[in-house]
C-alpha cells in the first residue's frame, strides 16, 4: 500500500516539501510506504484543450514532467497533492500540471482517497486550497479529512515546525489517508470495493 504525494512547489525542499513529509512519517507510522515527487522548477505547459489524450491516454505534450508523473500515478492507493501559495492561489506550474494530469491520467485516481496540502507565509491558503480540492472532487475521489484546513505556515522550512496546528493537521491526514486505505483494501473483492457508477449526464447552459 502505497501513497504518492506530489510537490508542486518551486522549491524542492521547501515549507510545501516539509508539510509533506510530515504527512509521510504518520504514514510510515501506520504501515503505509509512500514518495514525495517533486514537479520541478523547469516550464509546465498549460492545457490547451484539445482532447489528444482522450484517443491516448496520454498528454500531447510530452516535453515536461506531466506524463512521467501521471504513469506514476497508476498503481499507487492514495495521493497527497501539495502546492506553495503565490498570489493567493496555487503556484502557477502546479495548476497547469493539475490541469493536464487529471484529463490525461485522471483514470489512475477514480475512486481512491486524496488530499490538497497548501503552503503559505501567511495568507491565500484557503482560496488554494479550494482550488485543488476542486480537481479530487470531480475525478470521484475519497476527500481524506482533517481536523482543520490542510495548511501550514511559514517562509521557511524551519518555521513550518514551529506551526504546531498546521504539524498537527499533517499529521491527521497521514492517519486518516492510511486508515482509509487499509479500509479499501479490505473492501476488495467485495461488493463495496467500488461505488455503484452513475453515468454522467452533461448539458450546456447555452443549446
Amino acid at each position: 500500500m502505497s501513497v504518492i504525494m506530489l510537490n508542486g512547489s518551486p522549491h524542492e525542499k521547501g515549507c510545501t516539501y516539509t508539510a509533506l513529509t510530515i504527512v509521510a512519517d504518520e504514514l510510515k507510522n501506520q504501515g503505509i510506504s509512500s514518495q514525495i515527487i517533486w514537479l520541478g522548477n523547469n516550464p509546465v505547459r498549460g492545457c490547451i484543450g484539445c482532447a489528444g489524450c482522450k484517443n491516448t491516454g496520454r498528454c500531447v505534450f510530452d516535453d515536461d514532467a506531466v506524463n512521467a508523473i501521471g504513469e506514476k500515478l497508476k498503481d499507487a492507493d492514495g495521493y497527497i497533492f501539495g502546492a506553495a501559495v503565490h498570489y493567493a492561489s496555487p503556484n502557477g506550474a502546479m495548476v497547469a500540471a493539475m490541469d493536464r494530469l487529471f484529463y490525461s491520467h485522471g483514470r489512475y485516481m477514480k475512486n481512491k482517497p486524496a488530499a490538497a496540502v497548501v503552503s503559505a507565509r501567511r495568507a491565500g491558503t484557503t482560496a488554494s486550497f479550494d482550488v485543488l480540492n476542486k480537481y479530487i472532487m470531480i475525478n470521484n475521489m475519497i476527500m481524506v479529512p482533517s481536523t482543520y484546513w490542510n495548511m501550514v505556515h511559514g517562509s521557511r522550512p524551519e518555521d513550518v515546525l514551529k506551526d504546531e496546528e498546521g504539524v498537527s493537521v499533517m499529521r491527521a491526514i497521514g492517519s486518516n489517508m492510511a486508515w482509509l486505505i487499509k479500509l479499501l483494501q479490505n473492501a476488495k473483492g467485495t461488493a463495496l470495493e467500488a461505488p455503484v457508477e452513475i453515468p454522467k449526464a452533461r448539458t450546456n447552459f447555452i443549446r
